[in-house]
């Protein structure tokens, strides 16, 4: 794709009445002209004859633009209500390629509930650049207000956070950040834009690791960007073409697999979760449980209006041990495979403190709340009663 075209426009046979499980299917995986295919082909080519000399057609260089990569991208901003999207090497390229917007002088307002790859980036590379950044509670509106100074060009939030699934309040972020000629961009990782779509809240750019649910099944990497706004899509759209962290064909056309079952993947998993999430808040062994559905979550009410009709398939809690215990739990579990990543088919479990999160400085890791007995649990598609008799037979021995 040349640089003077960086539209993503959607699939001309899709209607704006389909619902989110058919344009999931549809928008963007047109019939195959050349051979009536009903999966489009994967486009492998890295390069592309051009009708002249200085003349480009839609594809010329595979960096610049692939057919599958943007069937992919049309797919992703159909699902997302945006009007382009991006697709990345991996979840770090897209925050990077976001952050390559600021430059040495600029501050960045993020969350304190955050990725630990997130918080490596923006604490020990971005500052190396002269970007400077401060952590607030995004659950606390006034908080990230103040934390605003005239140098800010950036607020990072996510839908729901990493590990603690803090819920911050969307439509109220866009408005400080816009107030202030800021920029914000969420990771919806964790969300989906099955549960929340955070560009119809106001939010200038939504991120996915698109390893994690969009992909589903725990053999891709990749990162995405969506954007409502044609400008901003054009500035990023530079940045990852110079910069060339694009995802290859192949990846691409999993991601795309995995699009088609999203919606019935994340709202299966959302539902075991819950009925989890309140098996374990009754657990002798467990003081505390940290999921969205639970009316004991401090932003319960606010992720009952923000998303639709789920809460998410991530469930961390608190152990009453040690390190060394949370530890043996996390090594005990049979059909929850002890492992980095989520959002796949079968589930998953680690200890955030040692793993995930070990980027963190130990005094941040205190300071926000992810202590040595935290574990944070990835649900898939097995059984609930195979789920609850693993971490039962896990707890049970540390």
């Amino acid at each position: 794709m040349s640089e003077q075209d960086t539209d993503n426009p959607s699939d001309s046979k899709s209607h704006p009445s389909d619902s989110f499980r058919t344009r999931a299917i549809h928008v963007g995986n047109d019939v195959d002209p050349a051979t009536g295919a009903v999966i489009p082909p994967v486009h492998f080519a890295s390069t592309f004859k051009q009708p002249a000399a200085g003349e480009w057609g839609e594809f010329d260089y595979s960096r610049s633009g692939n057919p599958t990569r943007s069937q992919m991208q049309t797919t992703l901003a159909s699902l997302e209500g945006g009007i382009g999207a991006l697709a990345f090497s991996s979840g770090m390229a897209a925050i990077h390629c976001v952050t390559m917007m600021l430059k040495s002088g600029d501050h960045v307002v993020a969350g304190c509930d955050l990725y630990g790859g997130a918080y490596r980036l923006l604490h020990k590379v971005c500052n190396r650049s002269g970007i400077d950044v401060t952590l607030v509670d995004m659950t606390d509106a006034s908080a990230v207000e103040s934390a605003i100074r005239e140098n800010t060009r950036l607020v990072w939030a996510e839908t729901i956070g990493n590990p603690r699934l803090t819920i911050p309040d969307l439509p109220r972020l866009a408005e400080i950040a816009h107030s202030r000629d800021v920029l914000i961009g969420v990771d919806n990782t964790f969300g989906t834009p099955v549960l929340v779509r955070p560009l119809e809240y106001g939010i200038d750019i939504v991120m996915h690791s698109a390893t994690k649910y969009l992909g589903g099944h725990s053999d891709c990497l990749g990162g995405t960007l969506a954007v409502a706004d044609q400008s901003l899509l054009d500035e990023l759209y530079y940045l990852q073409n110079a910069t060339g962290a694009v995802l290859d064909p192949l990846t691409c056309f999993l991601v795309a697999r995995g699009l088609k079952t999203l919606d019935l993947r994340v709202r299966a998993q959302s539902s075991t979760a819950l009925e989890l999430a309140k098996w374990l808040q009754d657990h002798p062994r467990v003081s505390n449980v940290l999921y969205p559905g639970l009316e004991s979550h401090p932003e319960h009410q606010r992720a009952s209006q923000l998303f639709d009709g789920g809460y998410g398939g991530m469930v961390t809690f608190e152990l009453d041990g040690s390190i060394e215990q949370t530890a043996k739990v996390c090594g005990a579990t049979r059909l929850f495979r002890l492992a980095v990543s989520l959002g796949a088919v079968e589930s998953l479990i680690e200890q955030p403190a040692t793993m995930s999160h070990a980027s963190y400085d130990a005094e941040d890791r205190n300071r926000f709340g992810i202590s040595d007995g935290l574990i944070r649990l990835s649900v898939g598609l097995e059984s609930l009663d195979d789920l609850k008799d693993d971490l039962e037979q896990a707890i049970s021995k540390s």
